[in-house]
This record gives structure tokens, sequence and C-alpha cells, in this order.
């Protein structure tokens, strides 16, 4: 966690919500930090002496120190921690869970706001792809019967 705020602090100013959205947007949702690992991190990193916090329209922005700047550096020699995150999951294991997570938000829409007819046909489309996977796993090829 702290060498992940240190690397984003280093490219600007944030809150620790934005330090959480970012950490997931850039890890393909492999990592989503949660406030009670962020902010503890914050503070210590701040009793450093390597983040500065300005308080701004009722939240604390943070910034690195001159101190902390060079902390970051240190960190991104060895390449960003997300990178290294994505790359040590990455590849088709990542795309998958990306395109299961999609899926997942656009069936929860269908769930919400489509029509019973609609409905019906999502249970349909899931129903397959999951018979699909499976028969994948069994060795079959995808598009066969079960």
């Amino acid at each position: 966690m702290r060498h992940a705020v240190l690397a984003l602090l280093a490219e600007r100013s944030m809150h620790g919500y934005e330090m959480i959205a970012e950490l997931e947007e850039r890890t393909g949702g492999l990592w989503r930090p949660s406030p009670g690992s962020v902010y503890p991190t914050l503070q210590l990193l701040e009793d450093e002496g390597l983040v500065q916090a300005e308080e701004e329209e009722g939240r604390r922005r943070y910034s690195l120190t001159a101190e902390g700047e060079r902390k970051a550096a240190e960190v991104l020699e060895a390449g960003a921690p997300w990178a290294r995150l994505r790359d040590a999951v990455g590849g088709p294991r990542l795309a998958l869970r990306h395109a299961a997570a999609t899926t997942l938000a656009a069936a929860r829409q269908v769930a919400l706001v489509g029509d019973e007819h609609q409905q019906e046909q999502a249970v349909a489309i899931l129903e397959e792809a999951r018979q699909r996977l499976y028969r994948l796993l069994g060795g079959e090829a995808a598009g066969g019967t079960p």
C-alpha cells in the first residue's frame, strides 16, 4: 500500500478515495484497497514527513513533500506497483476477470430496468454461457452440444 500511495502522489495530489479509484482502475479491478488501509497509510506517511495534507472543499488532499518525492522516485525505479500486480496476474486471467465483471454489471442493469421478457432472455443467455464454459473445461468445442 505504501509504495502504491507514493507512486500515485508522484503524479499529482489526491484525496484518499481518488487513490482507491485509481488503484482499482489501474489494476483492472484486481485491487480495490479499502479506506481502512489507505487512510492509515496516509497518516503514517504524513507522520514520517513524506506526505502533507491540505484541506480542500471539506476533504484532505495529499501531496508529496520533498523527501516524499525522493522516496517515490526510489519506488518507481522498480516500476509502478500496480503494473507489477497486473503483470503477475495479467494476461488472459485479467481479461477473463474483466469480462466476467462487466457481464455481471450488464446482468444487474437488465435486472433493474429490463422488462420481464428481457429478464427471461438474460437468464437464457447467462445459462447458455455457463454451460458453454463448463463444456470448454470438459474439453468439448465451445459451440458444441452438452
